[in-house]
């Protein structure tokens, strides 16, 4: 294989990873909440998607994901104008006077609320969550920032008009720009030391590692339905979230996308997360198929996993309607 080694969960990265929940095998600790007292609506704001996406952002996609997994009752809000959230951080958790930001921070949050998709992790299993988290963010983020805000084609074809147009006037002049000049900052920050001096070796190398790093994901996954076994945990909802965009949307420079092609396993992994969690329509005769929800959906004892039917694909088609967006 690759023979690259996962990164030390101790090493500091500009994405928090997100720890393991504490205790193992369903040691959640405190009581299950008084009727009375259950939690408060909690109302997620993020960038939507399109393409088939419910977000185009990785960060927005991951919480999104793993509200999912864990059941976690969200109601999301798609923004136009990142300036206008909190903080101007986005995803941004809302619930009461409670403002939240960055994945790690919001997942914590929903654990506190008992919504848990990794009590049944063994210490072990949450050491390789971290590491491969890790991994993600290093060797795979920056490719993905390149490919939507760096390179010139796929920016000027689809990334900027598509940002632009859902942006209010005047902002729509201006803040594509800015988010494409804050992703090459970050990928020449993060990448662009020696012995690499230019862009075009810096964009050589990025593209090297994320294919490694997809290459490992694929051997990690296996013909396994999640990472560990049937039911989605943290780590699904990270390596969705970093994938998910790279697979559906149309861009005229594909390189990364035409690799991760190549991997049929990641590929069925986001379009069965698709189909299940979010309940959108395939259109691969293949993938048509009556698809049923796990009954053992991870989440804290204290909150019993929702039973899903069978999912029954729209007709004609019709998917649910999309959000909206992607930034550095």
């Amino acid at each position: 294989m690759c023979g690259y080694k996962l990164p030390s969960c101790s090493r500091r990265s500009s994405l928090p990873v997100v720890p393991p929940c504490e205790g193992s095998r369903g040691a959640f600790p405190g009581p299950a909440l008084p009727a009375d007292k259950m939690a408060a609506p909690m109302e997620l704001s993020c960038w939507g998607g399109d393409w088939g996406l419910p977000s185009l952002h990785p960060e927005s996609l991951t919480v999104m994901a793993y509200a999912k997994f864990s059941g976690a009752p969200l109601t999301v809000n798609t923004i136009n104008n990142s300036w206008s959230t909190p903080k101007a951080d986005v995803p941004v958790l809302i619930s009461e006077d409670i403002v939240i930001s960055q994945p790690a921070k919001i997942l914590n949050f929903l654990r506190k609320q008992r919504y848990n998709a990794d009590y049944e992790l063994s210490a072990k299993q949450g050491a390789d969550t971290l590491a491969y988290i890790a991994l993600l963010e290093e060797k795979l983020l920056p490719a993905l920032l390149h490919t939507f805000w760096v390179e010139a084609e796929n920016y000027c074809s689809v990334t900027k008009p598509w940002f632009a147009s859902r942006i209010p006037f005047p902002l729509s002049l201006y803040l594509p720009g800015k988010m494409s000049r804050e992703a090459l900052n970050r990928i020449l920050l993060t990448r662009g030391g020696p012995p690499l001096y230019s862009l075009t070796e810096v964009e050589a190398q990025i593209y090297r590692d994320a294919k490694e790093c997809l290459n490992l994901l694929s051997k990690r996954l296996g013909t396994s339905r999640f990472f560990f076994g049937n039911t989605p945990t943290t780590l699904d909802a990270f390596v969705f979230g970093f994938l998910a965009p790279v697979y559906k949307v149309c861009f005229p420079r594909v390189q990364l996308q035409e690799h991760l092609k190549q991997l049929t396993n990641l590929c069925r992994f986001c379009d069965d997360i698709l189909t299940c969690y979010f309940k959108l329509t395939i259109t691969d005769p293949a993938l048509i198929i009556s698809l049923q929800m796990d009954d053992n959906l991870r989440k804290s004892p204290q909150h019993p996993p929702r039973k899903i039917t069978t999912l029954k694909l729209a007709a004609g088609g019709e998917e649910s309607s999309p959000l909206n967006r992607l930034s550095p």
